[in-house]
């Protein structure tokens, strides 16, 4: 896809999240990578369901602001993921209703916040680590983050929200639709018996397709 295309692709997709309630208000932030290796950005405080293509933030791999409106500040953990993973095209950070809720627990598995119960969860995420609490925009989140770039397509900012990588924009998108779904799944049997999936279940679906 050229610029033109990606930009109103990323405007088109924000605003279904936004109505069907994956963002609220100004929160959350998304990028995509351009042909020209420049990163496309949601500016700063801008609303998924009111983004204007054409005011749509670039900035080149340092941060630097080329053109449009000011990036979002978040923007320079979005560059920590891409720069360490060289198969993300695409980030979507969102501050989703279930993915929230579950970053606010206590008592999370820092190592991997959801066990799989689900096969898509599986084949589309895999294993959810936790970054630890840091004000939003600091650098300590960026510093984590390159970590574990390249090992995880998610991340979950504890008290946060999550983030969520993918080969372009639509995948991307589509990830953040399963990770959610599957923490509102996961709240909804917190206090049930589960079957999750053995060990040698989820070996079987790593490396096949969404």
């Amino acid at each position: 896809m050229n610029e033109a295309q990606l930009r109103q692709q990323m405007v088109d997709l924000a605003r279904s999240m936004f109505e069907r309630g994956y963002a609220t208000g100004g929160a959350g932030n998304l990028s995509v990578k351009l042909p020209n290796g420049q990163f496309l950005a949601t500016p700063t405080g801008s609303s998924f369901g009111r983004l204007v293509a054409d005011e749509l933030s670039v900035v080149d791999n340092t941060g630097a602001h080329i053109s449009g409106k000011r990036p979002s500040k978040e923007v320079a953990f979005h560059l920590a993921i891409y720069e360490k993973d060289p198969e993300c095209n695409a980030i979507v950070h969102l501050h989703s209703t279930y993915l929230t809720a579950l970053s606010c627990l206590e008592g999370l598995d820092y190592s991997n916040a959801i066990k799989a119960f689900t096969p898509y969860y599986v084949m589309r995420i895999g294993e959810l680590p936790v970054i630890p609490y840091y004000r939003p925009g600091t650098p300590e989140i960026a510093q984590e983050l390159s970590k574990l770039a390249g090992k995880y397509r998610a991340f979950l900012l504890a008290n946060h929200g999550p983030i969520i990588t993918g080969t372009d924009f639509l995948d991307a998108v589509d990830n953040a639709e399963e990770l959610e779904e599957t923490a509102k799944l996961a709240l909804l049997l917190a206090d049930k018996p589960t079957r999750y999936l053995t060990d040698v279940e989820v070996e079987d679906l790593k490396g096949r397709g969404k």
